[in-house]
């Protein structure tokens, strides 16, 4: 029995298209250790490994629990239009056969159904790393590694059905009847996602010892930088990947990735020089991120004007929002809420917006609005419910917080046994290498 002819649509292979997606999986893989450099050049110098070991860990834990029932929650038959089937392709099964004369792939359009499960694992890895930078400096590694298995089943998995694999927010959905839902590479799915699950945990784990009160800026900046030119490099892998080959729409969103982001950036450093009176590298810095997400769900659907209007008011908008923390008490340690939650809302509903055939400004009426809208706010509510009923449960059994001492001592000597840089006194001289 060929695979292909009972679970694909018997197309034959797409070399360039097959290797395109290919190129973008190994893209959006390169964004997790880019974050990881952009969290840990953040963090004190104290916790920088720690910061970098949880993408680490979660890239461990969902590349394992992907294959296992990641792709058939997401992809496989829909239950009740939440989440797909968790045993039906339970370790890929019916992805690739082994024949006698070799394996046999189920093929979707061209393309092997494998890379496409290569290309969307990374897409959930990066989700959840996300969410780590809200909880810097104070959580133990194993829970989590605990929390992150529970966050992708539970929020990930779901959302990516409902958005991309027929479910209750796809084009499949009820809302459909209004206009048709648009999530291009993950506005809902991935920033409004993490952004809401960072909010809850800020507010369950609770606040650094010493916020507000005491000096907590990034300890390497250049670290920041590097992380964000990595980040951005990966996107393209995200964005223009997600027009699932090499065609004007993979150019199109490359163009208006690359567009947004820089906009971005003039928005972000124009918010902070009016602001503060200067214009920081670390600006610069959240504001390719900003840009990055703003763009994520849109970058099919704008002309590259457009862009341009999208990038300066999200990096406007999101250097405002990370000021909020303050105002309101929760400590988001590196501004998952500020940069992801609000970039990922407005990018959402700029589509509403700006999009060419559908967008208010283009004449299309407020229908598109109006599910941009609909989609954003049922994001941020499911997110916000599942994250806090798997946040409480974890704190209630596991336990969230290392102790004091090792908060304030340093987490990566208490938690890994490593320090990033080793301070060696020799007389009145103090030498910093690297551990």
């Amino acid at each position: 029995m060929v695979v292909a002819e009972v679970l694909g649509d018997g197309s034959a292979l797409d070399a360039g298209n097959t290797a395109w997606m290919l190129v973008s999986a190994s893209l959006v893989l390169l964004m997790t250790p880019g974050l990881a450099f952009f969290y840990g050049g953040m963090v004190r110098s104290k916790s920088v490994l720690n910061m970098m070991m949880m993408s680490f860990g979660a890239m461990a834990v969902i590349g394992v629990v992907y294959v296992l029932w990641g792709w058939s929650m997401s992809y496989g038959s829909s239950v009740g239009g939440l989440f797909g089937n968790p045993v039906e392709q339970f370790g890929l099964k019916g992805i690739f056969e082994s024949t006698p004369d070799g394996y046999v792939y189920a093929m979707s359009e061209g393309l092997p159904v494998i890379v496409d499960v290569g290309f969307q694992v990374t897409f959930a890895i990066i989700t959840v790393a996300l969410i780590s930078g809200a909880i810097a400096d104070r959580v133990k590694f194993g829970t989590w590694l605990v929390f992150t298995g529970l966050w992708v089943t539970l929020s990930y998995f779901p959302m990516a059905h409902m958005v991309w694999g027929g479910g209750l927010l796809s084009g499949d959905g009820p809302f459909a009847s209004i206009a048709e839902p648009i999530d291009f590479a993950g506005g809902t799915v991935v920033h409004i996602n993490a952004g809401a699950a960072a909010l809850v945990l800020a507010l369950v784990v609770g606040k650094r010892k010493g916020f507000g009160s005491e000096p907590m800026r990034p300890h390497n900046l250049p670290f920041v930088m590097l992380g964000a030119a990595l980040l951005w490099f990966g996107w393209f892998g995200f964005n223009a990947g997600s027009a699932y080959g090499a065609t004007g729409d993979a150019g199109l969103a490359w163009v208006n990735t690359t567009t947004a982001t820089a906009a971005a950036i003039i928005g972000w450093l124009a918010t902070e020089k009016i602001r503060d009176g200067h214009a920081t590298s670390l600006g610069a810095a959240s504001g390719v991120v900003a840009g990055l997400v703003a763009i994520t769900p849109a970058a099919g659907s704008l002309s590259p004007l457009g862009s341009i209007i999208l990038g300066v008011v999200a990096g406007v908008l999101s250097a405002l929002a990370v000021g909020l923390k303050y105002k309101w008490g929760y400590d988001d340690s590196l501004d998952v809420v500020g940069v992801h939650l609000v970039a990922g809302l407005w990018g959402t509903v700029g589509i509403g917006f700006l999009a060419t055939e559908t967008g208010l400004f283009y004449g299309g009426g407020v229908n598109q609005l109006v599910v941009q809208v609909i989609i954003a706010l049922i994001a941020v509510a499911f997110s916000l419910v599942v994250t806090a009923v798997i946040a409480l449960a974890v704190k209630a059994t596991l336990g969230w917080r290392v102790s004091e001492d090792a908060e304030v001592g340093g987490i990566d000597l208490a938690v890994h046994g490593e320090t990033a840089y080793e301070t060696i006194q020799q007389g009145s001289v103090i030498k910093e290498v690297r551990a």
